[in-house]
């Protein structure tokens, strides 16, 4: 079996983090289909319960971090989570300074660019959903559990319970 570097496991587990939107250590069918889309896999609705009713190993019908790992290693075979860094691009298009944060004017500059200028209202709503951490600015972190929440939503998933 192919072992993932410290590295490889410290990326993949913020990734499960990302998707484990409840933060209870374990990701639902949903959380899971997400995660693996993001992973820039595309298993069928039947793929998804298939694999999880496989990995899960405790029984609980979600999957924990371990069981997540132990079924999509071979699959993985060393060459990990290209979506992220194409994630990270697309961040990098919005940091225009490069200083790993995105301020109010970069984003309003970004999507002016892009076509889709904002009015100042919507350029406050979508900074106050995007910053999460209420610094007011947006992070790695926080433009990447916006990307899945949105991926989520494009694929008609509800997160509330």
């Amino acid at each position: 079996m192919v072992a993932l570097r410290v590295d490889q496991l410290k990326q993949l587990k913020g990734i499960f983090a990302r998707f484990d939107m409840d933060s209870d250590g374990s990701l639902t069918v949903l959380e899971l289909a997400a995660l693996l889309r993001s992973l820039g896999l595309k298993p069928s609705g039947d793929q998804i319960h298939v694999l999880l009713a496989n990995m899960d190993s405790n029984g609980n019908g979600e999957a924990e971090f371990d069981e997540l790992v132990n079924a999509i290693l071979p699959t993985l075979k060393g060459e990990i989570l290209v979506n992220q860094e194409e994630l990270m691009e697309v961040f990098r298009l919005f940091d225009r300074d490069g200083n790993g944060i995105i301020v109010p004017t970069e984003l309003a500059g970004c999507m002016a660019k892009m076509g889709h200028p904002l009015t100042y209202k919507e350029l406050t709503e979508m900074m106050r959903e995007a910053d999460s951490d209420g610094d007011g600015v947006i992070s790695f972190s926080e433009f990447s559990s916006v990307m899945a929440k949105l991926a989520m939503d494009f694929l008609g998933v509800s997160l509330s319970r």
